[in-house]
């Protein structure tokens, strides 16, 4: 067997083991914090997971309360970007935390927000698929764009 295929098959073998999760081996800086946003862990992770439907994330600060599931009602502050580093909104520039459903948003939030327990912070990217596809939303994100946050998880009902 040569090296290539030895190397892909080893990594298939540590992604089957870890559940399907895959952890991206390049380090990332942080992002920088927006103004309101609470502290991330010192030891806040420098790569990204993939989960197998393609969402990349990493917990920032881990939450200490209950991880919210997809039929949850959840508190949070965000701040999101564009991969040019364009912000598209953020919830911290209106100084005024949002609710919603999880089953109401794009489906990278309803799986992203489920990783993290309330009163953390996990940053997620969000591949257009999971995000607004094509078309892209409201002529400020457009068709195919990869979408990037930081959320902090206030409350989950």
């Amino acid at each position: 067997m040569s090296r290539r295929n030895l190397a892909t098959v080893a990594g298939l073998m540590f992604f089957f083991l870890c559940g399907g999760v895959f952890v991206s081996a390049q380090d990332v800086p942080l992002p920088t914090l927006p103004a309101g946003a609470g502290a991330a862990d010192k030891d806040a992770p420098k790569t990204f997971t993939a989960t197998p439907s393609g969402l990349k994330y990493r917990v920032l600060r881990k939450g200490t309360g209950v991880q919210p599931k997809a039929t949850n009602k959840v508190t949070v502050h965000y701040h999101g970007w564009l991969d040019n580093g364009k912000v598209f909104d953020s919830s911290y520039d209106r100084k005024e935390s949002i609710a919603f459903g999880l089953g109401e948003v794009i489906p990278g939030w309803t799986e992203g927000m489920q990783l993290v327990g309330k009163g953390g912070m996990i940053e997620l990217e969000i591949p257009s698929n999971l995000g607004y596809g094509d078309r892209g939303a409201g002529g400020v994100i457009p068709g195919k764009a990869t979408l990037h946050f930081l959320v902090e998880l206030l409350d989950v009902k």
